[in-house]
This record gives structure tokens, sequence and C-alpha cells, in this order.
């Protein structure tokens, strides 16, 4: 044969691998037959980039995050917003506490200015006083903190939220804005995001209604009082502060911002640090608000558990919930348990307050979870985490600043090893100023966690979220194989077969898990 023929032939064999190769492409990208070498690829590229952190921040802050399911609003925000909005308000700055507070009056000038006091400051003249400016950040942050005699890094943390409370509440749609308008960056879709709903009788029903052990009864009689009054209220405030966030996002129009394709769902926060009277009252009107209004999916317990009144009451703060439960079995509850360590409370106080959020008050999710390893019969409470699939939300950063709990003394790993689903979160991400990529940098650097690691803690943030509908996977926490009516497709393709497409319609969960399934196929094609 001559050199020519053979040439020839050569050629035809390479254009029919090429012509094959391109019909498997166009194939594989309208059926979803991915190659299980992309995740591979993944993997290597991220063992490449561990000891390159500035590269690794970059791979990880594309990665498809899922969802944040545990983020409280107020401390999301960053304390320039705060500053900026209290100028806007007309408030006031104390130097001394480095805090707002409230104008003695107003002048009659155009336009009024904040009478502020002896030794107060106008927060419209903190812009001047680049001094003054960074005190305030540092006060209602972790930024440059260092414990001192007498001021913890768990004091400081807390202390924050008086710091920088009080301006109005017309800036709540800017906050939820500046929240998504992060999560979007990040390749983030869902939040859940803890908020106190607007009330107004709450406090007053539960002073008129002296305390009841029966909670049955209790329960009546607050609901006689006219609790039910009050979630006009909470949906008349949540339905001004969406519209704001709409308004700022351009949602519905041509310049309509990544942020607007964030969904949002939010839980109910009650104060456990006040008296049982009123923590029950709270907790039964977020019940019937939750029921009342589908946008609020759950609620949870806030403020420090180590308080003297979360210790003390602890256990009838369970029962409570548990109760509650029993009467509203469609709403969601996500809990505030083990956000403890050794020495912040006397070694008894470690004994069970994980597995009484998950026994007596039927959590679906724990916050924190990090005194789990100091409970009674820890690992039979591990195993019965991982047979219940109770989702802890792992939140690092917050754990290490608050608790001084970090690397090989965080359970992260020990939740994992046991088959117990977890989740990464933010919990306060201003106050702490991180966001969530912070948190994958962190894990990724410190246990060594592998792409596939990632990828499954990330599914389970969709799986545990409270989106109404059925699971697009057939095997709670196992991603291998979709249910029924989707079985025969592959997850995250841009066109499904009519079954599934039938049941993704009347899933909004399982809508979003196909999602993040198509933000993968689309972070690993392009990576």
């Amino acid at each position: 044969m001559s050199c020519i023929e053979k040439s020839g032939r050569t050629g035809i064999i390479a254009l029919f691998l090429i012509s094959a190769l391109w019909g498997w492409a166009q194939t594989s990208s309208t059926t979803g037959a991915a190659p299980a070498y992309a995740e591979q690829r993944m993997e290597r590229k991220l063992e490449e980039m561990r000891n390159d952190p500035l590269a690794l921040h970059a791979f990880l802050l594309r990665i498809p995050k899922g969802a944040d399911l545990h983020m409280h609003l107020s401390g999301a925000v960053y304390a320039e917003s705060f500053i900026r909005a209290a100028a806007e308000d007309n408030l006031c700055v104390d130097p001394v506490s480095n805090s707002f507070v409230k104008p003695v009056s107003m002048s009659e000038g155009i336009p009024p200015q904040p009478v502020c006091g002896e030794g107060k400051v106008a927060a419209t003249l903190v812009f001047k006083n680049q001094h003054l400016y960074d005190a305030l950040v540092d006060s209602f942050s972790m930024r440059g903190f260092v414990p001192s005699t007498g001021i913890s890094g768990h004091n400081h943390f807390f202390d924050t939220f008086g710091k920088f409370s009080g301006t109005s509440p017309t800036h709540l749609g800017e906050w939820v804005d500046e929240v998504v308008t992060r999560a979007a960056a990040q390749n983030e879709q869902y939040l859940e995001i803890m908020i106190t709903p607007a009330s107004s009788r709450v406090w007053n029903i539960s002073k008129d209604v002296p305390w009841n052990d029966d909670l049955k009864q209790l329960r009546d009689e607050l609901l006689a009082h006219g609790l039910r009054d009050d979630i006009r209220m909470a949906r008349a405030s949540l339905d001004s502060m969406e519209t704001s966030r709409r308004q700022m996002e351009h949602c519905g129009e041509a310049g309509a911002t990544p942020a607007c394709k964030v969904q949002i769902r939010y839980i109910c926060q009650v104060s456990r640090g006040s008296a049982k009277e009123l923590v029950f009252a709270q907790a039964l009107l977020w019940f019937e608000l939750a029921s009342a209004d589908p946008r609020f999916v759950g609620l949870n317990f806030v403020q420090p558990e180590d308080g003297y009144t979360s210790m003390a009451d602890y256990e009838l703060h369970m029962r409570m919930v548990g109760f509650l439960h029993g009467l509203y079995p469609a709403v969601h509850i996500s809990l505030h348990a083990g956000e403890l360590a050794p020495g912040l409370v006397p070694p008894g106080g470690l004994c069970c307050h994980i597995r009484q959020a998950v026994e007596v008050a039927h959590a679906e999710r724990i916050g924190h979870g990090v005194d789990v390893m100091y409970e009674d019969r820890s690992y039979e409470l591990l195993k019965e985490m991982a047979k219940r699939h109770v989702l802890v939300e792992i939140n690092l950063t917050s754990n290490d600043v608050i608790l001084g709990i970090a690397g090989r003394e965080h359970p992260l790993q020990t939740y994992r090893r046991y088959g117990v689903p977890v989740a990464l979160s933010t919990d306060d991400e201003g106050v702490s100023r991180i966001d969530l990529t912070h948190e994958y940098l962190r894990a990724v650097q410190t246990y060594g966690l592998t792409y596939k690691d990632l990828k499954q803690m990330v599914r389970a943030s969709m799986e545990h979220s409270f989106l109404p509908g059925a699971s697009l996977w057939f095997e709670k926490d196992v991603f291998t194989k979709p249910a029924a009516p989707c079985a025969k497709d592959m997850p995250g393709v841009e066109r499904s077969s009519p079954a599934c497409e039938t049941f993704l319609q009347s899933s909004e969960k399982a809508r979003q898990e196909w999602e993040l399934e198509r933000r993968f196929r689309v972070f690993e094609a392009g990576n």
C-alpha cells in the first residue's frame, strides 16, 4: 500500500472518530450521560490547589453550594451597612460603648438634624471620623478582636447585637438584598433566614395570661386572648420586606440581578432567654404563623444556650416544642442545641441538650451540636441521629470565635464517621466577617475534605431544606438514584421525561435539587 493510500485511510478513520466523539458529546449534553471522569477531574484540581489557598478560594467560590440553612438576618448584615442605615435614620453614636443610641430630640432646621446630647455624636458625622468608624466596625463584629480579661469571644460576639440595634425596620428589605446578593455571587441558590417576625401583642398577652403547667390549657388561653391577631402584622411586614428586596434587585424586569434567582424561606426565632410565659407564647404564635403562611417554614430557639434561663428552662422549652409539634406536625423544627463547650457551663450542663432536642422536641435539624461527645451515651446518640437523618448545621468560624472550638476539637468528622448528615452554614456572617465560601475553604484546609465530600454536604443542604414536596432522591441522604418518576433521567439535564417533569412540577424541593444538579454539571464542565 502506498504512503498516499495509508494517509488517506488514516484521515478517514480520524474523521470517523471525530464524528463519533462529536455525536457522543451532543448526546451527552442532551441526555445527561455525564462521564465519570468529570468528578475525578474536579478531585484532581482540588488536590492541586490544597497548598495554594488563593487558587483554592477561587475554585470554591464558584462551586455550587446549594443552601445556607443556618443564618440569622441581623447577624448576617455587615457593620458598614448598619452605620449607613443609622445615619439615614438620624441615630446617634455613643463613642464610649461604640453603640447606637436614639437622639434626645430633632432640631427644627430643614432638614432636621439629631440632637444627640452630651458626649454623643450624630451617626452622620461618623463618616468624617475614621477612628470612630473603625471602632464601630470592630464593636459590631469580630474584626480584630483579641480576648482580654473579662471580655471573651463569646461575650463580644453576643454583645454586638445590642450595639447595632435601633435602625428602622424599613431597612429589612435592604438587609435581605445584601444577603442574597452575596449568596448569588457564591453560587448559592436557597437560604433559610432566621428572623423575629413583627408582632405587637404577644408580649402583653403573655403577661396577662398566667403560667399553666397544662400546656393545652395555656395554649387555649393565649389564643382566646387574641394571640392570632399578630399573624396579620407579621405577614404584612414580610410583604413589605420582600417587595423592597424585589424592587432593589429589579426582579421581573429586563435588568434583574442574579440575586432574584436566590430562593428564600424564613425560620421564626423564639427568644429562649425570656420568661417561660413569653417563650411559650412566642413559640405558639410562630407555629400558628408558619401554618398560615408558607414563607415561614419553621422555628428555632435563639440567644446564648449557656444563659441562666436557657439552661434552667431547657427541658421545659423542649417539652413546649414537642407539645406544639404534635398539634402542628407540618411546621418544621431546627434547634440550636449543643452550642456549648467544657468550662462554659458545669460538666452536668453538657449532658443532654442535643438528645432532648432530637427525642423530646422532634428536631429535624440541629444547629452547632458542638458538645455531642460530652453528652450522655454519645455514641448511641450519634447512631440515633444517623438513623433519624437529623442534619447538623455546621458553623466552623462561629464555633471557633464564640466557643474556642476548632480543628480536631470540633466534631464535624465525628458526625461524618457515624453517618450523620451535615451541611456547612454561616450563622452570623456579618458579625464573623465571613461568607459561605470562607467556611468551605476552612473545611477543606482543616479536615482535608475531598470534592466528593463537599458535593455530599451540598446535596445534603438541599435534601434537608424545609422546602415543600418530595425529594428528588429515591433514598434519604443517598444521592445516587433518583426517585421513581425520574429513574430513567439524568438529574440536572435540560430536558427531562414527561413523568419526571410532572414530578418536578409537584415538588419545590425536587425542583431545587434538580437545579443543583444542573449547576454541578455546568461547574464540572467549565473547570
